[in-house]
């Protein structure tokens, strides 16, 4: 008889919401405090600079904004485990986007002022199975919102690293959530059961195929913190330098999850 289909996923469609807008404020607030010299530092992120970046983060709940003006999609067409895989493609036109953004809100206190009271009074007037657009397909509004969690989170760890002593917290449910769902993700990749994947305290997920492990400590096991994960699955790290710096543990010959790694471009 074949395992049974493991049951997605699903989230708190209110604490998401709380969340998105949580971790916005919180870079909002960060932001505001940086000098023209702070915005003015490269990033890791190719040659973007801290303004670039700051501007980016907005385009992320803006996004449902835009979507939520125009005509409701007719039917779904992304899923939210499909959805990591869909970001490199858009690398170039996402880039664009920013530097063009940047160069005309030089006041970014204003830009993200404005986009948290469009997107808050947007969030508030819409239920959650509404469909959003959006150049990768649509998917309702309650699962892209867990989407934006992702960009949240991994852009407030770019900012911090860009930034020393900038230090912007992480709202919980954010944090747990863009955990889970980038472990999910590969999950989907990388059906199975004999490799285990632990980031506690959000999420332990099987993976890899192989002799699924059904009691006891499994042989292959995985190990790390959240946002050594979270770096791992979009690039930030690479699994050797992980491996070496021992911000992961791996034990067991399927425990090698470098060839799977990153997710998202």
């Amino acid at each position: 008889m074949p395992p049974a289909k493991k049951r997605a996923r699903t989230y708190d469609p209110a604490k998401i919401r709380t969340a998105v807008l949580t971790q916005f404020g919180h870079v909002r607030q960060a932001v505001a405090t940086l000098s023209e010299e702070q915005l003015a530092s490269p990033t890791r992120l190719g040659d973007w600079t801290v303004r670039e970046l700051a501007a980016h983060i907005t385009m992320a709940v803006d996004a449902i904004s835009r979507s939520l003006e125009r005509d409701e999609p007719e039917k779904p067409a992304l899923t939210l485990l499909e959805w990591p895989s869909t970001t490199a493609p858009r690398a170039d036109d996402i880039d664009d986007g920013t530097r063009d953004l940047a160069a005309a809100h030089p006041d970014l206190d204003a830009l993200y002022a404005d986009t948290e009271d469009r997107f808050a009074r947007k969030l508030a007037e819409t239920p959650g199975d509404r469909l959003i657009g959006s150049r990768t397909g649509a998917m309702p509004l309650a699962d892209y919102l867990v989407t934006r969690t992702v960009e949240l989170v991994v852009h407030t760890d770019d900012l911090n690293a860009a930034v020393p002593g900038l230090d912007i917290p992480y709202d919980r449910q954010a944090l747990a959530a863009c955990t889970r769902l980038l472990a999910d993700a590969l999950a989907a990749k990388a059906p199975g059961g004999s490799t285990e994947v632990r980031i506690p305290p959000y999420a332990v997920v099987q993976c890899v195929e192989g002799l699924r492990h059904t009691r006891g400590t499994p042989p292959n096991v995985v190990e790390t913190d959240p946002l050594t994960w979270i770096r791992l699955a979009t690039g930030r790290v690479a699994w050797p330098e992980a491996i070496e710096d021992a911000k992961v543990s791996a034990s067991g010959e399927r425990a090698d999850l470098g060839g799977l790694l990153p997710l998202m471009g």
